[in-house]
């Protein structure tokens, strides 16, 4: 695998690339599509609490994108109850199925700045019980350097999001541990 493979594509399937996701539906025109994906020995269920907790931190470098404040280490009660137009990261929530996805547009703010992007954070159970976190992006470009923005904005993302699917299946798969 190249690097603008592994870059646009990082620990995904060609399977879970060719399949179907929310976000396919509020694709933005012009975007293109990039994957982020890890296993979880974890419950969907419960990766998908701790996804939620995304609603209140980054989970990937505190010190770089949550003001060096720690991401909570524990789950915040409540946070699981989504609906559409909640805020996720950088996302308005546009679904919330537990236990399956959460999927969401960027936030004009967001768009304002990086250009048009939605993505959904997919849980796929698998057959062990354990789960598989798939994330799809489409990431769009708007203006003189939008091609510019989206290929910084894609190389910042693999490693932010690397980092923070990392962190999320160690506290998912330490939590699964506690209650086994």
């Amino acid at each position: 695998m190249g690097l603008r493979s592994w870059i646009k594509n990082w620990n995904s399937t060609p399977a879970e690339r060719a399949a179907a996701y929310p976000c396919d539906g509020c694709r933005p025109a012009g975007s293109n599509a990039y994957f982020r994906a890890i296993g979880v020995k974890a419950s969907p269920a419960l990766v998908y609490r701790w996804l939620c907790q995304l609603r209140v931190a980054p989970y990937s470098y505190d010190l770089l994108d949550n003001r060096g404040k720690r991401s909570p280490r524990e789950l915040t009660p409540g946070l699981e109850q989504l609906s559409v137009g909640d805020e996720f990261l950088v996302f308005l929530t546009t679904e919330a199925i537990p236990g399956d996805n959460i999927t969401g547009v960027a936030s004009a703010e967001i768009a304002r700045v990086y250009g048009p992007i939605s993505g959904t954070y997919k849980i796929v159970a698998q057959p062990d019980g354990t789960s598989r976190i798939v994330v799809k992006l489409w990431i769009g470009a708007r203006g003189r350097l939008g091609g510019l923005k989206r290929t910084v904005l894609v190389i910042g993302d693999l490693v932010m999001m690397r980092k923070q699917l990392m962190t999320l299946r160690g506290l998912a798969e330490r939590d699964e541990c506690r209650t086994a």
